[in-house]
């Protein structure tokens, strides 16, 4: 059985650090695009973040949390990470680890066929 499993979220003061973390299992990711995404209460799943298959060090972010936002993979943990820094109120969503099998990094949701259940990031102003 397929799964990734993300961690690390919870509840967080404007200005302040969480970092990520998803585990996958059931199969090796290491030559999966990895991403990240958020959902918050009445809005569109929006992307956060996404890095290269295997040893790339390509990585995408979104324009609003770019220079706050790192994503990282350790492909012999079969894992992947964002730290972010410098959180803000408008950062509070569900974020979801992904994962996709295109050749390039993807931002478009609907490319990931891998998706964890989520884990919750609170920031409180």
């Amino acid at each position: 059985q397929v799964q990734l499993v993300e961690s690390g979220g919870g509840l967080v003061q404007a200005g302040g650090s969480l970092r990520l973390s998803c585990t996958a299992s059931g199969r090796t990711f290491s030559s999966d695009v990895m991403g990240w995404f958020r959902q918050a209460p009445g809005k569109e799943r929006e992307f956060v973040a996404a890095i290269g298959r295997g040893s790339s060090s390509s990585t995408v972010y979104a324009d609003s949390v770019k220079g706050r936002f790192t994503i990282s993979r350790d492909n012999a943990k079969n894992s992947v990470y964002l730290q972010m820094n410098s959180l803000k109120p408008e950062d509070t969503a569900a974020f979801y680890c992904a994962a996709s099998q295109r050749f390039f990094v993807v931002a478009d949701a609907n490319a990931y066929e891998y998706w964890g259940q989520g884990t919750q990031v609170t920031v409180s102003s």
